[in-house]
């Protein structure tokens, strides 16, 4: 940030500050993707023109009054799509090789063999056609996979997914997938898109990954599908409530793997996040068109964007 202090004026807030903050800002840096101290404060927002936040999902600054304002909304787009890609890829060796129950017999001492799959030939279905979703489908097609997406607008001859089905049809594509994939940003549309009707359409074997939004997800229908095996397992990044709560029957759940919100948080993203916004703050002072804009309507970045 020291370039930009050079520059401008930079305030440091913690939530509480926000509002005092924001009188007279003309630009606001959420750097802290999870907060959700905007909305209050925005009442203070009283020559903003500029908000970017630290992350790809828009939604924790998404409400009513920023929607309806002028005020040109950037993130982050890009700093992850490379590191979620090899999570995903990871999750899906995990469930393959067994390596969560390898892990568990070593502890006990205990000499098991056992038969693994084979990942190569086996069909995903990626929920999601920005770049993390397209980051996601290169990597797993370099490893045999057979990928297809899901996105707004059906479609054939896609460079990175062949075929994209329409979200809106999602669950009659379901049954013919081995791995879904969720990493679609939260919309009115995509909220609660994995619902008991979604897991009832998925192969008995299937398995779930969410590296999106928690809120894709009806939470207490995926567990009664894991419960009811369903589905065969789920390896989720993201909770409709985080941290997720000591109580949730997912923690104890054999055929599931649970990670803390870090999919896609390498060794130096705080860093790099902060270098997308300068490089964008220096846009903005030479006048020149901003990178990442978000169109408000859509809830994210539209492709080109």
């Amino acid at each position: 940030m020291e370039p930009i202090e050079q520059e401008a004026a930079v305030r440091y807030t913690d939530a509480d500050g926000l509002a005092d903050a924001l009188r007279d800002a003309d630009a606001l840096f959420v750097y802290d993707f999870l907060s959700t101290a905007v909305p209050g404060a925005w009442h203070a927002a009283n020559r903003l023109r500029w908000l970017h936040i630290a992350s790809a999902g828009v939604d924790p600054v998404m409400f009513p009054a920023m929607r309806e304002s002028d005020v040109v909304l950037t993130n982050s787009r890009g700093v992850f799509d490379n590191s979620i890609a090899e999570y995903v890829l990871g999750q899906v060796l995990a469930f393959a090789k067994d390596f969560a129950r390898s892990i568990k017999l070593q502890r006990e001492r205990t000499w098991l063999h056992r038969e693994s799959e084979r990942i190569e030939g086996r069909s995903v279905l990626v929920v999601g056609t920005g770049p993390i979703g397209r980051s996601i489908a290169r990597l797993l097609r370099a490893v045999g996979m057979r990928v297809a997406g899901a996105g707004r607008t059906a479609r054939e001859g896609d460079p990175d997914f062949g075929t994209v089905h329409a979200s809106a049809r999602l669950n009659e594509h379901l049954p013919e997938f081995d791995y879904v994939v969720a990493v679609a940003p939260l919309t009115e549309q995509t909220k609660g898109m994995f619902d008991a009707s979604a897991f009832a359409a998925m192969k008995p074997g299937a398995r779930f990954v969410n590296v999106g939004r928690g809120e894709l997800v009806v939470t207490g229908d995926l567990v009664e599908a894991l419960r009811a095996e369903r589905i065969a397992g789920a390896a989720l990044d993201v909770f409709d409530t985080e941290p997720l709560p000591a109580e949730s029957p997912l923690w104890t759940m054999e055929n599931v793997h649970i990670s803390p919100h870090m999919s896609g948080d390498f060794v130096g993203w705080r860093n790099a996040l902060v270098e997308v916004f300068a490089d964008n703050f220096r846009r903005w002072r030479a006048g020149q068109p901003l990178v990442n804009v978000v169109d408000k309507g859509l809830g994210y970045v539209p492709s080109g964007g």
